[in-house]
């Protein structure tokens, strides 16, 4: 384990989620020009490199404090001239957190106090503003020309000491406080909404932050399956990892009326989870609790955390009990943390990191064989290989991925994730009612859950049933207003098979313009061009699709898009040969 001393930069987009609700597609466009014209070029210029993207924010590592204050400095001054056409509530704004720390260093990414307090500076910068910490003033305050003025000491989130925060002192306009226009909240919807944040990882050891993700992601799966209550995606209330917002916003930007966080420290066979039920209306409390437990009793927390969320949310709405399914847990609680390993890799919808996410769930079915989560995401695994063009052989990948899922069904009835992949396998495999049947248990056990209800979504497109298949992508967005890129693929597939080729057309132009390796996506984009006589912008897509599967034909066309009825499967093929692509 690598570590070293670095200039830290953090850095988002204000009220991004009210941006995405108004305009999805044009403000992901807009975001992704300014990383290219000024953010990256910028960073690259001032010897920093960008170590991730986060969403709607980035974390970049600079050897030189100097560099990495000039380059924030810099970045903020461009910002004033951009976009002057648009109105300013529609602007992009960055808040951006410069911090000197000792940070861990494993592969690409970086870890360590360093980090965690850069993105605490960023939370409490001005939109359009800076904040450094001491550190980052006394070594640049001769050395860059831009004014800075003393905050004092600030406590923020999970940080034992007071952080000496400088504020860049600017009287630009893009420095103007958040307008109001900028805090409009989503509506909230008809019965108790709830995020669940990221746990804080308080071990120390980058390693735990898998252990710490699946805690919350436990919690968010348990209480999906509730159907009096709103439970917003892993996806969205994951975008607040690592930074330092405010309970208020997070509500408003995900639409949640309630907002659980804590944090979990983990040291040899003991536990120690700290959580608190906040109502994000008025910041006041619901409930809060402490567990000092032994590791083996981790699933009693967790069900009693959601036993105690729940009742502290119905309990004025309705009178019952809980009645809680019973789960099938691990015998093993390292077969647990290379599970939840496994699903982490498998959410980042790599090639490389599907690989590694195969390596820890056959960890864990090493050490458990029965373990119902190892087998559904060795599933989840083998659908990725077939859509990120992995697979040799799809056939015979979706038929592992159906073995797979029935294992895991047969260890825990109870699991809608398993549900879930085996109607992802059935679909693939052409058998749209066994994926049906599949789905609509999946959704029956997690009510809540945006990817069932997404993969739903999916499996009536390819039925024929668009009109159903859009209410439930739409549905799938609100849970997760921070969705990953295959949720655009199922809503592109509606609007298309609705004859809304208008409206199809920029919901997939944001996936083929970021290079995605989501084949789906080009033919899609394809099929939409050709039908709205745009054909010259449809071959243009060609290529772009034959870079991501060089042997791609027409005849693989009835596999990746499993229509069922024959005639939304001529249309599609005779669009797509139109357009050129080879037959054979």
């Amino acid at each position: 384990m690598e570590r070293r001393l670095a200039a830290i930069l953090a850095a988002d987009v204000v009220g991004y989620s009210r941006l995405m609700g108004e305009d999805e597609t044009g403000t992901l466009e807009r975001l992704k020009s300014l990383r290219k014209e000024l953010v990256q070029p910028k960073i690259t210029e001032r010897k920093g490199r960008i170590v991730k993207l986060m969403g709607d924010g980035l974390l970049a590592e600079f050897p030189s404090v100097v560099e990495a204050v000039k380059c924030a400095v810099e970045i903020q001054q461009s910002m004033i001239g951009r976009e002057a056409d648009l109105p300013d509530e529609r602007r992009l704004r960055l808040r951006i957190g410069v911090n000197l720390g000792d940070i861990i260093v494993e592969g690409s990414d970086i870890y360590g106090d360093g980090v965690n307090v850069a993105a605490r500076l960023e939370g409490l910068a001005d939109p359009g503003g800076i904040c450094v910490s001491g550190g980052v003033y006394e070594q640049d305050r001769d050395r860059v020309d831009a004014p800075f003025e003393d905050m004092g000491k600030q406590e923020v989130k999970n940080i034992d000491r007071p952080v000496q925060v400088w504020r860049w002192a600017t009287d630009t306009p893009t420095a103007a406080p958040r307008s109001e226009k900028e805090s409009e909240p989503l509506s909230l919807p008809d019965k108790p909404s709830i995020a669940v944040l990221p746990f804080d990882n308080m071990s120390g050891d980058p390693e735990q932050d898998y252990f710490a993700d699946g805690l919350a992601e436990d919690i968010i799966t348990e209480l999906s399956r509730e159907p009096d209550l709103f439970v917003i995606a892993r996806n969205s209330s994951f975008v607040y990892k690592d930074k330092s917002n405010d309970i208020k916003e997070i509500g408003l930007d995900l639409g949640a009326r309630y907002v659980l966080e804590g944090s979990v420290r983990k040291a040899g066979n003991r536990i120690r989870l700290t959580a608190q039920l906040i109502d994000a209306e008025t910041n006041h409390h619901v409930w809060a609790e402490r567990y000092d437990r032994s590791l083996e009793d981790i699933f009693e927390i967790q069900d009693e955390l959601t036993s105690a969320i729940y009742s502290s949310l119905l309990k004025k709405l309705i009178d019952i009990g809980l009645e809680r399914t019973i789960r099938r847990k691990p015998t093993d609680l390292d077969a647990y943390s290379h599970a939840l390993r496994a699903f982490g890799l498998i959410y980042r919808m790599t090639r490389a990191d599907n690989d590694a996410a195969f390596d820890a769930a056959e960890a864990a079915l090493a050490l458990d064989p029965h373990y119902s989560r190892a087998h559904s995401a060795m599933a989840w695994a083998h659908i990725y290989r077939v859509f990120l063009g992995q697979a040799d052989d799809p056939k015979e990948a979706l038929e592992k991925a159906r073995v797979e899922a029935r294992k895991a069904i047969e260890a825990d009835r109870n699991d809608y994730w398993s549900y879930g992949a085996l109607g992802g396998a059935e679909i693939w495999m052409g058998h749209h009612e066994r994926a049906l049947s599949a789905l609509e248990r999946a959704v029956a056990l997690g009510p809540s859950s945006a990817d069932m209800r997404a993969l739903n979504a999916m499996v009536l497109n390819y039925l024929g049933r668009p009109e159903e298949g859009l209410a439930d992508i739409e549905l799938a967005v609100r849970l997760n207003p921070h969705h990953p890129d295959w949720y655009l693929v199922v809503w592109g597939r509606s609007l298309y098979l609705l004859g809304r080729h208008v409206d199809a057309v920029p919901v997939l132009q944001r996936l083929v313009d970021s290079g995605t390796e989501l084949l789906p996506s080009y033919l899609l984009m394809i099929a939409n061009y050709m039908a709205i006589g745009r054909s010259n912008e449809a071959r243009d897509v060609v290529p772009a699709l034959l870079e991501v599967s060089p042997d791609f034909t027409l005849a693989q066309v009835p596999q990746v898009a499993p229509f069922k009825k024959k005639e939304d499967l001529d249309r599609y093929l005779d669009l797509l040969r139109q357009a050129g692509l080879p037959e054979k």
